[in-house]
């Protein structure tokens, strides 16, 4: 569970990601634009459990990122995180919930299609959020659009929007399901595109260096590190948020028509 609460005087910013370099990846930038401006910056990755012995499409995801059956998977996963997070300026937090594939999505498409009636997850994830933010009381959130479907994310999303945070949210877009397609599933596009875009301005070369930390993906997601590279750069200099409360992060300029 989180460590306890931050120094009420220092403001913290909270994200809350979905995978172990969900939130490096989108908003990697900005964090490390807040941590370096006197905020406390923390990383809560919702979804890090160890799974002992997985099987079937679980493990599948394990063997092609070129690990043995035999390896902790996640706890590779959050060292990872760690060094990530450490290139950021910020701290990682892990919440104890198994990924979908540990949860009966047992294809790709799957983890990509509705959410399971019930998911095992849904419950706890909103207990968990609910304990996070009572627990840290952060003065900003960051958060996930769910661009790209995956259905971890939109559980966070959905669990998010029903606890109805008082801190202002932040929603980055999901990189690299931005990077993929010119029109990615947006499941809660309705609602997203009605508040503005905004953006803000990042050192492209420090969120290089902390997304590179997550070596595990590399290969998987990029082709290796000069893809990553290739596809950060293609990004743009700017990391792009939707918000009703844009005043909440001064750093924020409006989005470029």
């Amino acid at each position: 569970m989180p460590d306890a609460a931050p120094e009420a005087s220092i403001p913290e910013v909270l994200a809350l990601s979905p995978h172990l370099d969900d939130a490096a990846f989108s908003c990697g930038g900005t964090l490390a634009r807040l941590a370096d401006a006197g905020w406390r910056v923390s990383v809560a990755t919702l979804f890090t459990a160890s799974v002992p012995d997985p099987r079937g499409f679980a493990l599948a995801c394990q063997l092609d990122k070129g690990l043995p059956a035999e390896a902790d998977y996640m706890a590779i996963r959050r060292a990872e995180d760690a060094a990530a997070c450490a290139a950021l300026g910020a701290a990682p937090l892990w919440l104890p919930l198994r990924e979908a594939p540990h949860r009966g999505y047992e294809s790709a498409p799957a983890l990509f299609g509705p959410p399971l009636d019930p998911d095992p997850a849904e419950a706890a994830l909103l207990d968990t959020l609910a304990t996070l933010l009572r627990e840290r009381r952060p003065a900003l959130l960051l958060a996930p659009q769910a661009i790209g479907g995956h259905v971890d994310h939109v559980l966070l999303v959905r669990a998010l929007r029903a606890l109805q945070p008082a801190a202002p949210v932040l929603w980055w877009r999901d990189f690299p399901y931005t990077a993929r397609s010119a029109t990615p599933p947006q499941p809660f596009a309705d609602s997203m595109d009605v508040l503005p875009e905004w953006s803000a301005a990042v050192d492209p070369a420090r969120k290089q260096r902390a997304c590179a930390a997550y070596r595990t993906q590399l290969g998987f997601q990029f082709g290796g590190e000069a893809g990553l590279a290739r596809a950060l750069a293609a990004g743009g200099t700017h990391e792009r948020f939707r918000t009703a409360d844009p005043a909440a992060l001064p750093a924020l300029e409006p989005r470029a028509a």
